[in-house]
């Protein structure tokens, strides 16, 4: 099977340069696949990506050296196995707040007796190669997704879920969750305290501790910070930036510095 080198990136401690993609397009997936991330996300859940969609992603991915994930619309799954059916080396499941969906969407993601997966691998098979079912347990990634109050509260648990690579903040909805407000860099205290939680328990217990930016100079600080998997904007937000920028020189003014947040 064809190895999923964020496992061996995270075995040597190495940072893990994350895509993002909310645009429903092949091109523009072979596009960032080609830039040098280590790994690019087809996001389901606020991208404007569905199945159909996010199947030729992956195809275009495959021909890069970007290892595909998934971020899925919630804990269904249904939906999980069918984008690993698909070729995602990995899924990023939102809204984890307990132990037990954790545990939940773990299973979704191995075959039997270490999960409840369905058989059928189709596009897995082609992407990971003809021994793709007897060792995608131990290749796919799995990030459960920190974003609420109770997931906080449930940290220590949910990372101690077995077969859980690793945690993901989702900055947005965490801010809004603790200080009433969206922020994907919010300095309010309780956010700041929230994140260094989740910096030092993910340490504690050898897991991933991954989180989205809002630029790559927020991401190298989240690096600096303790964070191994981080996502440096997504395409829309640097669509948008890098069009504001050219409007800007262009009409002979500095470029800009404000943009969509992140999600």
């Amino acid at each position: 099977m064809r190895r999923n080198k964020l496992k061996q990136l995270i075995q040597e401690q190495s940072p893990i340069i994350n895509g993002w993609l909310a645009i429903p397009s092949s091109y523009s997936a072979e596009i960032v696949g080609h830039q040098g991330y280590d790994a690019v996300t087809v996001d389901l859940q606020h991208g404007m990506i569905d199945f159909a969609s996010a199947l030729t992603m992956l195809q275009a991915l495959s021909a890069t050296p970007a290892v595909p994930l998934v971020r899925v619309q919630h804990n269904d799954p249904a939906q999980i196995m069918r984008m690993l059916d698909a070729g995602a080396y990995g899924i990023i499941c939102p809204m984890i707040s307990t132990a037990e969906q954790a545990a939940r969407f773990v299973a979704a993601c191995h075959y039997p007796p270490f999960g409840v997966r369905s058989f059928g691998p189709a596009r897995g098979l082609l992407y990971g190669g003809a021994d793709y079912p007897q060792h995608a347990c131990q290749e796919i990634l799995t990030l459960a997704m920190i974003e609420t109050r109770e997931g906080l509260a449930n940290l220590d648990a949910i990372l101690a879920t077995d077969g859980l690579d690793g945690v993901f903040i989702g900055p947005n909805d965490l801010s809004l969750t603790l200080t009433g407000s969206a922020s994907a860099e919010s300095q309010h205290p309780e956010m700041l305290a929230a994140v260094e939680r989740v910096v030092s328990r993910c340490r504690q217990q050898q897991k991933l501790a991954g989180i989205f930016c809002t630029s790559g100079d927020a991401a190298r600080l989240r690096i600096d910070q303790g964070f191994q998997f981080v996502t440096p904007a997504n395409d829309v937000m640097q669509l948008g930036r890098a069009a504001r920028e050219a409007i800007a020189l262009a009409r002979g003014a500095s470029a800009p510095t404000t943009g969509a947040s992140g999600y």
